[in-house]
C-alpha cells in the first residue's frame, strides 16, 4: 500500500479526497433548527431531529448523526415557525361590498414525513398551502359585513380561519398557529367612491342626530333654569317688592343701554325718552 502510494501521489491524493468525502457525507450533523427526513431510494425510512411540541430547541435529537452515502438522501425541513402569503385577492362581503384582501398565516411543520410524501418539498407544501389560505379567507370573509373588519370581531373571524385552514393543513404534516389579514381595501374606480360617499353620508347623518340630541339636551336645561330663575324672581318679590322692582330695573337697563351678553339684540332702534318718563325712575334716582 506504501509503495502504491509513493508511485502514483496524486492518484492516491485523488482516492483519499473521495473516500473523505464519502466518510464526511456518512455522518451528517443535524442543526437544531432543523429536522430531517432519511429517503433510500425513493423511500423514506426514518427522521432525525423531529419536531416535538414542548420539547426546548437543543434538546435529543440535534448533532451528528448518520446515513448510507450514495443509497440514502437527507430532505432537510425547517423546524422554525414559517409564513405564506396569501395572494391579493377580491371578497364580496355581504352587504355586497367588493374587497381587496391581502393575507398572510404562519405554521410550523409538526410531522416531516407526512410533509414529504404530501407536498415533497417546503416551496412545493407553500404552493400548496397558498390556494387554499385564499379559500378560507374568501368564505369567511363572504359571510360578513364590511364593517365588522373594523371592529374587534375581526379577530374571531381571522381565528374561524385559522380553525379552518389548520384542518386542511394537517393533512400535510402543519399546524397553523396565525392567519392575520395584512390589508383590506375597497377597489379603485366607482366602487371606491360610492363607497366613500356612503360613508359620509352616514356620519353626516350621525353628527346630525347628535347635534338635536344636543339642542334638545340644551332647551330641557334652559327650561329647567328658567323655571327655577322665576321661582327664585316669584319668592324674592313677595320678600322685598321694592329691591325686586330695583333688580328687573337694573336688568332692563343692562340690555337696553349696554347690551351685554345673554340680552336678546337690539338691533339698531333708538329710543327717545323723557326724563320723567317711569321707565328711567330707578335710573334717575326719583321716588316711587
Amino acid at each position: 500500500m506504501t509503495a502504491f502510494i509513493r508511485r502514483r501521489p496524486l492518484v492516491s491524493g485523488a482516492i483519499g479526497i473521495i473516500l473523505l468525502v464519502i466518510l464526511l457525507s456518512a455522518f451528517p450533523i443535524v442543526p437544531e433548527t432543523r429536522q430531517a427526513v432519511v429517503v433510500r431510494f425513493n423511500k423514506p425510512v426514518r427522521i432525525l431531529n423531529q419536531y416535538e411540541p414542548g420539547r426546548p430547541i437543543g434538546g435529543a435529537g440535534a448533532g451528528i448523526s448518520w446515513r448510507i452515502p450514495g443509497a440514502e438522501s437527507i430532505v432537510w425541513i425547517d423546524k422554525r415557525v414559517q409564513d405564506v402569503d396569501m395572494q391579493r385577492q377580491q371578497v364580496l362581503s355581504t352587504d355586497q361590498r367588493r374587497l381587496e384582501v391581502d393575507a398572510f398565516a404562519r405554521y410550523r411543520i409538526v410531522n416531516p414525513l407526512l410533509m414529504y410524501i404530501r407536498a415533497g418539498t417546503e416551496d412545493q407544501l407553500r404552493e400548496q398551502l397558498r390556494p387554499i389560505l385564499g379559500s378560507e379567507v374568501r368564505n369567511e370573509l363572504g359571510r360578513i359585513e364590511f364593517a365588522s373588519l373594523l371592529t374587534p370581531e375581526r379577530q374571531g373571524i381571522m381565528d374561524s380561519v385559522r380553525t379552518s385552514l389548520n384542518r386542511i393543513a394537517r393533512q400535510y404534516g402543519v399546524e397553523v398557529l396565525d392567519v392575520r389579514i395584512k390589508r383590506t381595501d375597497l377597489p379603485d374606480g366607482t366602487p371606491l367612491a360610492a363607497a366613500f360617499d356612503r360613508m359620509r353620508t352616514a356620519r353626516e347623518q350621525e353628527a346630525r342626530s347628535i347635534r338635536a340630541q344636543g339642542a334638545k339636551q340644551a332647551a330641557i336645561i334652559q327650561a329647567e333654569a328658567d323655571a327655577e330663575a322665576a321661582q327664585t324672581y316669584a319668592a324674592s318679590f313677595g320678600k322685598d317688592p321694592e329691591f325686586y322692582d330695583f333688580y328687573r330695573a337694573m336688568q332692563s337697563y343692562r340690555c337696553t343701554f349696554i347690551g351685554e351678553q345673554g340680552c336678546k339684540p337690539s338691533g339698531t332702534t333708538n329710543i327717545v325718552l323723557s326724563p320723567q318718563n317711569d321707565y328711567l325712575k330707578e335710573f334717575t334716582g326719583r321716588p316711587r
